[in-house]
Protein backbone atom coordinates (compact mmCIF):
# COMPACT_ATOMS: atom_id res chain seq x y z
CA UNK A 1 0.00 0.00 0.00
CA UNK A 2 1.34 3.41 -0.97
CA UNK A 3 2.06 6.20 1.44
CA UNK A 4 -0.88 8.36 0.06
CA UNK A 5 -3.33 5.49 0.51
CA UNK A 6 -2.20 4.94 4.06
CA UNK A 7 -2.65 8.64 4.81
CA UNK A 8 -6.24 8.69 3.45
CA UNK A 9 -7.08 5.52 5.37
CA UNK A 10 -5.77 6.94 8.59
CA UNK A 11 -7.88 10.11 8.20
CA UNK A 12 -11.02 8.05 7.62
CA UNK A 13 -10.34 5.91 10.63
CA UNK A 14 -9.79 9.00 12.74
CA UNK A 15 -13.09 10.55 11.52
CA UNK A 16 -15.05 7.33 12.24
CA UNK A 17 -13.44 6.65 15.60
CA UNK A 18 -15.69 6.83 18.71
CA UNK A 19 -15.92 10.29 20.33
CA UNK A 20 -14.41 11.74 17.19
CA UNK A 21 -15.26 14.97 15.38
CA UNK A 22 -18.27 13.43 13.64
CA UNK A 23 -19.82 12.26 16.91
CA UNK A 24 -19.38 15.68 18.48
CA UNK A 25 -21.13 17.39 15.52
CA UNK A 26 -24.06 14.97 15.74
CA UNK A 27 -24.51 15.61 19.47
CA UNK A 28 -24.64 19.40 18.89
CA UNK A 29 -27.13 19.10 16.04
CA UNK A 30 -29.40 16.84 18.15
CA UNK A 31 -29.69 19.72 20.63
CA UNK A 32 -29.71 22.75 18.30
CA UNK A 33 -32.23 21.56 15.68
CA UNK A 34 -35.16 20.85 18.07
CA UNK A 35 -34.59 24.19 19.81
CA UNK A 36 -34.58 26.06 16.44
CA UNK A 37 -37.78 24.32 15.33
CA UNK A 38 -39.48 25.23 18.62
CA UNK A 39 -38.51 28.90 18.31
CA UNK A 40 -39.72 29.09 14.68
CA UNK A 41 -43.04 27.45 15.55
CA UNK A 42 -43.61 29.92 18.41
CA UNK A 43 -42.95 32.88 16.11
CA UNK A 44 -45.44 31.60 13.49
CA UNK A 45 -48.09 30.98 16.16
CA UNK A 46 -47.78 34.49 17.62
CA UNK A 47 -47.50 36.31 14.25
CA UNK A 48 -51.29 36.89 13.73
CA UNK A 49 -51.53 38.58 17.15
CA UNK A 50 -48.53 40.86 16.71
CA UNK A 51 -49.24 42.05 13.12
CA UNK A 52 -51.86 44.78 12.51
CA UNK A 53 -54.18 44.36 9.55
CA UNK A 54 -54.98 48.03 8.95
CA UNK A 55 -52.99 50.91 7.52
CA UNK A 56 -53.25 54.49 8.73
CA UNK A 57 -52.08 57.54 6.83
CA UNK A 58 -52.76 61.27 6.54
CA UNK A 59 -54.23 62.47 3.23
CA UNK A 60 -53.87 66.07 2.09
CA UNK A 61 -56.88 66.94 -0.07
CA UNK A 62 -54.99 69.80 -1.69
CA UNK A 63 -52.33 67.49 -3.13
CA UNK A 64 -54.58 64.69 -4.39
CA UNK A 65 -55.96 64.50 -7.92
CA UNK A 66 -59.76 64.24 -7.94
CA UNK A 67 -61.57 62.52 -10.80
CA UNK A 68 -63.66 65.07 -12.69
CA UNK A 69 -66.03 62.46 -14.10
CA UNK A 70 -68.00 59.67 -12.46
CA UNK A 71 -68.34 57.59 -15.63
CA UNK A 72 -67.30 57.95 -19.26
CA UNK A 73 -68.58 55.65 -22.00
CA UNK A 74 -67.94 55.61 -25.74
CA UNK A 75 -70.60 54.40 -28.16
CA UNK A 76 -73.32 54.47 -25.48
CA UNK A 77 -76.78 53.02 -26.16
CA UNK A 78 -79.88 53.54 -23.97
CA UNK A 79 -83.20 51.75 -24.51
CA UNK A 80 -86.66 52.35 -23.11
CA UNK A 81 -90.38 52.39 -23.85
CA UNK A 82 -92.76 55.28 -24.46
CA UNK A 83 -96.11 55.82 -22.72
CA UNK A 84 -97.76 53.30 -25.06
CA UNK A 85 -95.13 50.60 -24.57
CA UNK A 86 -93.38 51.16 -27.89
CA UNK A 87 -89.58 50.94 -27.82
CA UNK A 88 -87.21 53.84 -28.32
CA UNK A 89 -83.42 54.01 -28.35
CA UNK A 90 -80.88 56.74 -27.71
CA UNK A 91 -77.36 56.41 -29.10
CA UNK A 92 -74.37 58.67 -28.47
CA UNK A 93 -70.76 58.76 -29.60
CA UNK A 94 -69.74 59.44 -25.99
CA UNK A 95 -71.54 59.75 -22.65
CA UNK A 96 -70.32 61.25 -19.36
CA UNK A 97 -72.08 61.00 -16.00
CA UNK A 98 -70.42 63.52 -13.68
CA UNK A 99 -72.03 62.39 -10.43
CA UNK A 100 -73.85 59.30 -9.19
CA UNK A 101 -76.18 61.51 -7.12
CA UNK A 102 -77.99 62.77 -10.23
CA UNK A 103 -79.15 60.72 -13.21
CA UNK A 104 -77.94 63.22 -15.81
CA UNK A 105 -75.72 62.06 -18.66
CA UNK A 106 -73.91 64.46 -20.98
CA UNK A 107 -74.14 63.14 -24.54
CA UNK A 108 -72.18 64.00 -27.67
CA UNK A 109 -73.04 63.12 -31.27
CA UNK A 110 -76.44 61.76 -30.27
CA UNK A 111 -79.29 60.24 -32.24
CA UNK A 112 -82.64 58.98 -30.97
CA UNK A 113 -85.01 56.60 -32.70
CA UNK A 114 -88.71 56.54 -31.85
CA UNK A 115 -91.66 54.72 -33.40
CA UNK A 116 -94.55 56.78 -34.79
CA UNK A 117 -97.82 55.76 -36.43
CA UNK A 118 -96.42 56.07 -39.93
CA UNK A 119 -93.08 54.44 -39.12
CA UNK A 120 -89.85 55.21 -37.28
CA UNK A 121 -88.51 58.71 -36.77
CA UNK A 122 -84.98 59.82 -36.02
CA UNK A 123 -83.81 62.74 -33.90
CA UNK A 124 -80.24 63.99 -34.31
CA UNK A 125 -78.19 66.59 -32.43
CA UNK A 126 -74.53 67.32 -31.79
CA UNK A 127 -74.91 67.37 -27.98
CA UNK A 128 -77.51 67.00 -25.25
CA UNK A 129 -78.27 66.10 -21.63
CA UNK A 130 -80.16 62.88 -20.99
CA UNK A 131 -82.25 62.59 -17.81
CA UNK A 132 -82.47 58.84 -17.15
CA UNK A 133 -85.29 59.25 -14.59
CA UNK A 134 -87.55 61.44 -16.74
CA UNK A 135 -86.33 59.91 -20.02
CA UNK A 136 -86.02 63.21 -21.81
CA UNK A 137 -83.16 64.91 -23.63
CA UNK A 138 -82.37 68.60 -23.38
CA UNK A 139 -80.63 69.91 -26.50
CA UNK A 140 -79.07 73.38 -26.15
CA UNK A 141 -78.15 73.59 -29.83
CA UNK A 142 -79.64 72.54 -33.14
CA UNK A 143 -81.81 69.42 -33.43
CA UNK A 144 -83.32 67.70 -36.45
CA UNK A 145 -86.34 65.41 -36.60
CA UNK A 146 -87.02 63.23 -39.63
CA UNK A 147 -89.73 60.61 -40.03
CA UNK A 148 -90.10 57.77 -42.51
CA UNK A 149 -93.00 59.57 -44.23
CA UNK A 150 -90.82 62.58 -45.07
CA UNK A 151 -91.86 64.88 -42.22
CA UNK A 152 -88.97 67.12 -41.14
CA UNK A 153 -88.51 69.56 -38.29
CA UNK A 154 -85.35 71.55 -37.59
CA UNK A 155 -85.11 73.78 -34.53
CA UNK A 156 -82.90 74.58 -31.53
CA UNK A 157 -82.84 74.88 -27.73
CA UNK A 158 -85.50 72.25 -27.00
CA UNK A 159 -86.28 69.34 -24.69
CA UNK A 160 -87.39 66.06 -26.26
CA UNK A 161 -89.69 63.84 -24.19
CA UNK A 162 -88.98 60.34 -25.47
CA UNK A 163 -91.84 58.74 -23.51
CA UNK A 164 -94.53 61.18 -24.69
CA UNK A 165 -92.93 61.77 -28.10
CA UNK A 166 -93.24 65.50 -27.62
CA UNK A 167 -90.85 68.38 -28.06
CA UNK A 168 -90.90 71.76 -26.31
CA UNK A 169 -88.60 74.74 -26.38
CA UNK A 170 -86.69 76.21 -23.45
CA UNK A 171 -86.80 79.74 -24.87
CA UNK A 172 -86.94 81.61 -28.16
CA UNK A 173 -86.72 79.24 -31.10
CA UNK A 174 -86.51 79.33 -34.85
CA UNK A 175 -86.42 76.55 -37.36
CA UNK A 176 -87.88 74.89 -40.42
CA UNK A 177 -90.58 72.36 -41.31
CA UNK A 178 -91.74 70.91 -44.59
CA UNK A 179 -93.88 73.96 -45.34
CA UNK A 180 -91.43 76.74 -44.44
CA UNK A 181 -89.55 78.56 -41.69
CA UNK A 182 -90.79 79.80 -38.30
CA UNK A 183 -89.80 81.80 -35.24
CA UNK A 184 -91.50 82.17 -31.84
CA UNK A 185 -90.95 82.76 -28.15
CA UNK A 186 -91.97 79.20 -27.37
CA UNK A 187 -92.62 76.01 -29.30
CA UNK A 188 -94.46 72.79 -28.58
CA UNK A 189 -94.54 69.91 -31.03
CA UNK A 190 -96.36 66.59 -31.03
CA UNK A 191 -94.12 64.29 -33.05
CA UNK A 192 -96.73 61.56 -33.25
CA UNK A 193 -99.42 63.86 -34.68
CA UNK A 194 -96.90 66.00 -36.59
CA UNK A 195 -98.25 69.26 -35.18
CA UNK A 196 -96.24 72.34 -34.13
CA UNK A 197 -97.63 75.07 -31.85
CA UNK A 198 -95.94 78.50 -31.82
CA UNK A 199 -96.59 80.84 -28.89
CA UNK A 200 -95.52 84.47 -28.51
CA UNK A 201 -94.37 86.64 -31.43
CA UNK A 202 -94.91 83.73 -33.77
CA UNK A 203 -93.78 84.15 -37.35
CA UNK A 204 -94.27 81.58 -40.05
CA UNK A 205 -93.09 81.91 -43.61
CA UNK A 206 -94.75 79.38 -45.89
CA UNK A 207 -92.86 78.33 -48.97
CA UNK A 208 -94.82 77.86 -52.19
CA UNK A 209 -95.52 74.21 -52.97
CA UNK A 210 -93.99 73.25 -49.63
CA UNK A 211 -96.89 70.90 -48.80
CA UNK A 212 -96.40 69.03 -52.05
CA UNK A 213 -92.79 68.14 -51.32
CA UNK A 214 -92.14 64.57 -50.15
Amino acid sequence: MSTAAKLIRSKRQEFAAPNGKHDRNVRWLRFILPVAVGILGSMLALAPFTMRGELSFVLDKNSVDVAKERMRVTEALYRGEDSEGRPFSLKAGSAVQKSSSEAIVELNDLSARILLKDGPAQIRASAGRYDMDKENVRVPGAVQVESASGYRLSTNNVTVDLKQRRLRSDGVVEGRTNIGTFRADRLEADLAERTVSLNGNARLRIEQNGLRRP
